[in-house]
């Protein structure tokens, strides 16, 4: 169902997944601990695994990351190309995510099981990281990706792959996407000069070819087509200056999972094997909720999750924090590498 949150929108999808196989004294073992505030792995109900962000993995792509929480691994990549805004939003680009759970990571991600939480991963990111469909509380200002308005514009595809799961997909996932949002480089256009009526839908939906993070040249592209009286569109593609894309309002998600009287912080496979509901909230650099999503079967009081939403505000900055310094510190190794 959804219905609409103050400052964006609440997105909630139920999902069940197959129970970690735990004897009945390893579950009172894990509830125990959280119980008296010392998870099994040493940490407190609100601290995180350690974080490694890897960025520009994948060369040929125009940003890349690569994500661990603990045991849990996932890869993010984009690619750009110019396409044709939407009818409904002229003066924005267009974004789109898809997610792969890959059955080598978890046997239960083979066949169907696998389909439907890549589907359902995919859509929350998107609620997430987009906004609602006015596009309040985006992460990426849309805007930013138009050419020509009502013209040309850029479209990202974000491909998202999980290497291995130990609990916390959301979360991983989403500083994955900030990670490599954050080291796109896509080709500044020059000159865009374009007549809509006089074109074929071919010559508007012109591919940019992947470019590397790197130095990797992308040559000039020139368009033209034969003089009709009117102005044919022309396309002048530099491959020297880049686009530069505003992140700090990109969201990180921190998703709060209900095990017993007590909610925790980035819980393992095992932990969630014994939550009843989980709530994954987003939230920006300005400490806006952008989205909020819940899985599992029982239902919350709206004052447990007023609560979580609090929460999730102060680990917010911290993990933020947290991420930037990652991400900060894989860049510039990835510098000191091409030098």
């Amino acid at each position: 169902c959804r219905s609409q949150f103050p400052i964006s929108f609440i997105y909630i999808i139920v999902y069940c997944r197959k129970m970690v196989g735990l004897s009945l004294g390893e579950k009172h073992f894990i509830k125990g601990g959280i119980d008296q505030n010392i998870r099994s792995d040493g940490r407190k109900r609100d601290s995180y695994r350690p974080i490694f962000v890897e960025t520009g993995i994948i060369p040929q792509a125009n940003g890349s990351a690569r994500v661990r929480m603990g045991a849990t691994e996932v890869i993010a990549s984009v690619k750009a190309e110019l396409g044709r805004p939407s009818a409904l939003h002229p003066d924005k680009g267009k974004v789109a995510i898809f997610v792969d759970c890959s059955a080598v990571a978890e046997p239960t991600f083979e066949g169907r099981g696998g389909e439907e939480l890549s589907a359902e991963l995919s859509v929350a990111l998107e609620r997430c990281l987009l906004g609602g469909t006015s596009g309040a509380g985006a992460g990426i200002d849309l805007t930013s990706l138009i050419v020509a308005e009502g013209k040309i514009c850029w479209d990202l595809y974000i491909d998202s792959l999980v290497i291995s799961s130990d609990g916390n997909l959301l979360d991983a996932l989403a500083a994955a996407i900030k990670g490599h949002i954050s080291n796109i480089s896509v080709v500044r256009v020059m000159k865009c000069l374009y007549n809509f009526f006089e074109c074929s839908c071919d010559g508007v939906l012109i591919k940019l070819l992947k470019a590397a993070l790197a130095n990797t040249a992308i040559p000039k592209v020139n368009i033209s087509a034969a003089a009709s009286g009117d102005e044919q569109p022309e396309v002048d593609i530099s491959d020297e200056e880049f686009l530069q894309f505003d992140t700090s309002a990109v969201p990180v998600i921190i998703t709060l999972t209900q095990v017993g009287r007590h909610y925790i912080v980035d819980a393992t496979s095992e932990e969630e094997s014994h939550m009843s509901s989980a709530v994954s909230i987003s939230v920006n650099r300005k400490g806006h909720i952008c989205g909020l999503t819940k899985r599992g079967g029982e239902g919350l009081d709206p004052s447990v999750v007023s609560d979580m939403i609090s929460v999730a505000q102060h680990l917010s900055e911290l993990l933020m924090s947290r991420l930037d310094s990652e991400i900060s510190a894989a860049e510039a190794e990835g510098g000191d590498e091409e030098l």
